[in-house]
């Protein structure tokens, strides 16, 4: 039976692809390092921010940082109102799952501060009871701690539970923590990507959501 359903953010509720990649390109562009494509920045989304910028770029940490501090200014800037939006159905099914009685939480790589100002941007603070960012785990995704410590505050066992995300690092982590998973075909990384880490069901639609369960 499930109890808990765990929702990556990015690429799953919200589509925040578009101002990611112009963040990140900007970001490497003003501090003079490699250009890199659409596609190879798309890659990244779903890494913790530094390590998003040691893995595009092969830098150390503290380049990494400051690339991280860039990225975080140029995010804000274009963060406007209406500039990100949720995916299609993602309300209405949220809506369904919290009125079956099933417990819904958040997992990101996200910083805290602006995970919490999109959670309150579109007020899903009604139907999710929990929500753990890369500030507060010590091991990120695809590591399990993060669904791990969602776990065990909500007191629910692993095979009560499923993660949804939109890249292998979700369906890697969930499955780590002993969970099942659904893989969201429509955020930033493919079908076979998320075939290939091992996810039990893949979706086209959020909507769909409602059925694997």
């Amino acid at each position: 039976m499930t109890r808990l359903v765990i929702l990556d953010f990015d690429g799953t509720l919200a589509d925040t692809q578009p101002i990611i990649i112009a963040s990140i390109q900007h970001a490497l562009r003003e501090l003079g390092l490699p250009e890199r494509t659409d596609d190879e920045c798309r890659s990244i989304i779903g890494l913790p921010l530094r390590e998003c910028f040691t893995t595009l770029c092969g830098i150390d940490d503290d380049r990494a940082e400051h690339c991280a501090d860039v990225y975080r200014r140029v995010f804000d800037e274009l963060n406007t109102d209406g500039t990100v939006r949720l995916f299609p159905h993602v309300l209405e099914t949220l809506h369904t799952l919290h009125d079956r009685g099933l417990q819904l939480a958040i997992c990101s790589s996200r910083g805290r501060p602006t995970l919490e100002g999109f959670v309150k941007t579109f007020q899903l603070e009604s139907y999710v009871g929990m929500v753990v960012s890369a500030n507060d785990v010590e091991h990120h995704k695809p590591h399990p701690e993060p669904v791990q410590k969602i776990l065990s505050a909500l007191g629910v066992a692993p095979e009560e539970a499923v993660v949804v995300g939109d890249a292998n690092y979700d369906i890697l982590m969930g499955r780590a923590a002993g969970c099942r998973t659904v893989g969201v075909t429509y955020g930033n990384q493919s079908a076979a990507d998320l075939r290939a880490a091992g996810a039990d069901w893949l979706i086209d639609d959020f909507s769909d959501l409602i059925s694997c369960l």
